[in-house]
């Protein structure tokens, strides 16, 4: 068996309260992220272990962040580093801009009665969702959540939670035709076979 991970992009219903809630989390998320971006590009440490160990409290104490989100903030900081250091071969000082808030599966988010429990800055909210074409994806014995990333488009909130599921190994003998699609910028779609047509 081979193990698929897709992103499941669920908008969640917010009311004007749960909003500002989740602004203000975003934000803060958001604000860790760049002290913890500083201190990396001064020292060029990513190790969480030591990052913890240095920055945790400020992050606990300056930022009010939970304990969890101050573990989240490091990794999301480690990731885009090691993301520009792999692409780019340099030390970039990545600058988080766009609020955002990564969320743990069962620490900082949960499913429960058909609602997000979703941790913020100042305790849980519960966020209905819409689930048309996602409700599939919510099926524990099949489907394993990953960490989440709650983000705010145009004013609609959205989860973007990566679903890892297992399939059957394909048998290259058994595949008769390929196809290939590619998407334009403006949803033109151009697609190709492997019988040239």
């Amino acid at each position: 068996m081979e193990q698929i991970t897709i992103t499941a992009k669920v908008q969640i219903a917010a009311t004007d309260t749960d909003k500002v809630l989740l602004n203000k989390t975003m934000s803060v998320y958001c604000d860790a992220c760049n002290y913890v971006s500083d201190y990396v590009f001064r020292t060029h440490d990513l190790k969480q272990f030591s990052l913890n160990k240095i920055l945790y409290s400020a992050l606990r104490e300056k930022f009010s962040l939970k304990s969890q989100m101050a573990q989240s903030v490091f990794k999301t900081v480690i990731a885009r580093y090691k993301s520009i250091l792999e692409n780019q071969n340099e030390w970039i000082k990545p600058s988080f801009k766009k609020p955002q808030y990564d969320l743990v599966w069962n620490r900082d988010y949960s499913l429960t009665q058909n609602c997000f429990s979703v941790n913020t800055l100042n305790g849980r909210v519960k966020l209905p969702y819409f689930a048309e074409g996602m409700s599939k994806y919510f099926n524990h014995s099949i489907y394993r959540f990953g960490t989440a990333k709650l983000v705010n488009k145009r004013g609609k909130y959205y989860l973007h939670i990566p679903v890892t599921y297992e399939v059957e190994e394909s048998n290259i003998s058994d595949i008769c035709n390929v196809v290939g699609i590619d998407r334009g910028i403006n949803f033109v779609v151009a697609t190709y076979d492997s019988k040239h047509k």
